[in-house]
């Protein structure tokens, strides 16, 4: 059984484990068997490895709690991220991508000729 729990991350890499939400805790069952009960207010996110099977319910639950899933292959490759949603202020990550897109040499010069008036 491979259940690691590294910065409030739960880390599932027993093949066939079944993650589920049960009441206010995820648990970890394999073949039928309880392996792991946490509470869910101490999972900031969880990564699967391999063939794990994720309950919808706990699914929806993390997604709504800003918290993170993410689904690798055996060997640690990335497969899938789910992430609830992000706030933030629009108006800032547009002027933020308007920023970005202005050349670094056209900024420069601009500064240059300002700064020799």
């Amino acid at each position: 059984m491979s259940l690691y729990q590294i910065q409030n991350t739960l880390y599932v890499m027993t093949p066939q484990a079944y993650a589920h939400l049960d009441n206010g805790t995820v648990r970890i069952d394999v073949e039928r068997e309880t392996k792991l009960r946490v509470p869910l207010h101490h999972v900031g996110g969880l990564v699967c490895f391999g063939n794990v099977l994720v309950s919808p319910a706990l699914m929806h639950r993390l997604a709504d709690e800003g918290r993170t899933l993410v689904l690798l292959d055996r060997s640690g490759r990335f497969k899938a991220r789910l992430e609830g949603p992000v706030s933030g202020n629009v108006l800032l990550r547009r002027a933020q991508h308007r920023g970005a897109d202005i050349p670094l040499s056209s900024e420069i010069s601009s500064q240059e000729s300002g700064a020799s008036l």
